[in-house]
């Protein structure tokens, strides 16, 4: 059996559960609007591939404690979550040389490789920010698929392009020899589709869409940052609104990928006063199944990716994609409505994809940023001496600080060496954001707020 009639017979198992008379249904104890979880799949309009529309992002996996005392990556806790995922019809994993300091890959070569290789799909990068160089950059290529475990890639990515515009694509990829090694593996199989994932500006994205359109490169898919926030209240200097991104890609017929459709997290941690909204509406759902249900109600959208950390998320996720609703036209707007809530409250836009580290002096920038956006979207964020318990929350923010994120690799320890501002996707102004937590936590030990 070859692997579209594999994952095509098990796509249909889960659609004749999923049409089981009502009785059957209720003797299962599955209520009769929801019926039982089957995971939705969407064909890849280029190829047949039938893809499940919750993907694995591998840039999260738990850490633990090595026995030197360093992180490593709790493998135990990954084969659970994999096996789990596969079980209940995720077939697509996506992961990358950089990601978790080098760790990710192997971690996922030894989880998945223990399962047929035609259950899932491998999505992985060229990820050659420091060298891009031919032969690091081949390296890194060859390096994949021993991590990983695998002969082929089903879909290999040209690793977040966009910042610095054709310069910077060339430099990394053309230049150097590589799109015509790579398109070479292409026509040899161990590529089965080769696409791009982007991080940039309009004119930055609109250049790779003229590669398209001149026949220069064909974009098998592409990988895109959307969710409810970014489809259209996107930074717009440094990063596009998803819904142009999504319009220009559907035209072409180029499928899509999401990435980061929480924020990094956020989107499933919001203020107190958004999460309220939600619950009044679902109050049976998680806060971050709107996010998910958003960019899932876009037909064009082939998988969108989670970075699940444990097991609570994955079962969320799992109950949400196999009960999937699409969003209503009032709920779409209500969700716009909420973006705008969203953008007034003075949080870091880090998704925690942890590229800017190891900070050269230390610092735990992402640690940092994701303690503060809890505070803010928590409600404990001391304002003023005017605000109702003050003190408290001065104390319980200063306390949590200091548990959070060691002393010496706290914000106030930033030199401004300027070695982060390049390797963050977002673009955020990373010493000037740190700059403005540790005046921020200065002024609230000083009393100066």
């Amino acid at each position: 059996m070859n692997r579209r009639d594999f994952l095509k017979t098990g796509a249909a198992a889960a659609v004749a559960v999923s049409c089981a008379p009502k009785d059957a249904r209720s003797k299962a104890g599955m209520t009769s609007d929801e019926g039982p979880e089957a995971m939705i799949y969407r064909e890849n309009p280029r190829n047949g591939d039938r893809v499940s529309l919750l993907g694995f992002g591998c840039m999260r996996w738990p850490m633990i404690k090595g026995p030197d005392g360093k992180d490593i990556i709790d493998q135990a806790a990954v084969n659970e979550m994999v096996d789990y995922a596969i079980a209940h019809g995720v077939n697509y994993f996506d992961t990358s040389p950089a990601y978790l300091q080098g760790l990710s890959e192997d971690a996922a070569g030894k989880a998945l490789s223990r399962h047929p290789r035609e259950s899932y799909y491998i999505a992985t990068k060229l990820s050659n920010f420091g060298d891009s160089s031919a032969k690091a950059s081949i390296e890194m290529y060859k390096r994949s698929f021993e991590q990983l475990r695998t002969s082929y890639f089903d879909y290999y990515l040209l690793h977040a392009i966009g910042h610095g515009g054709a310069a910077a694509y060339n430099k990394r990829y053309v230049d150097n020899g590589l799109v015509p090694f790579l398109l070479k593996e292409k026509e040899a199989g161990r590529i089965r589709n080769l696409g791009f994932s982007f991080h940039g500006a309009k004119h930055e994205f609109d250049y790779f869409m003229e590669l398209e359109d001149s026949g220069q490169m064909h974009w098998d898919f592409c990988q895109i940052e959307m969710n409810y926030v970014d489809w259209r209240h996107a930074d717009g200097i440094r990063n596009v609104n998803a819904d142009y991104l999504y319009a220009e890609l559907s035209k072409r017929g180029i499928p899509m990928i999401i990435m980061e459709p929480l924020l990094g997290g956020r989107l499933a941690n919001v203020p107190a006063g958004i999460a309220r909204q939600m619950k009044e509406r679902e109050p049976e759902k998680s806060i971050a199944s709107w996010a998910f249900r958003f960019c899932g109600t876009y037909p064009d959208i082939l998988c969108i990716l989670s970075g699940m950390t444990s097991m609570d998320p994955l079962l969320d996720n799992i109950k949400t994609f196999g009960h999937f609703k699409p969003l209503t036209e009032e709920e779409l707007g209500f969700m716009e409505r909420m973006a705008v809530e969203m953008k007034e409250y003075p949080l870091v836009n880090c998704t925690d994809c942890k590229y800017c580290m190891p900070c050269p002096w230390g610092i735990d920038i992402p640690g940092v940023f994701q303690h503060y956006n809890r505070a803010i979207t928590s409600g404990t964020y001391a304002q003023s001496p005017e605000q109702k318990d003050y003190a408290k929350l001065k104390k319980a923010y200063l306390v949590s600080y200091d548990r959070a994120v060691a002393s010496v690799r706290q914000a106030s320890h930033c030199i401004h060496c300027n070695e982060c501002l390049s390797h963050c996707p977002q673009s955020i102004a990373i010493p000037r954001e740190l700059d403005r937590i540790a005046r921020y936590v200065e002024d609230l030990k000083q009393d100066t707020l």
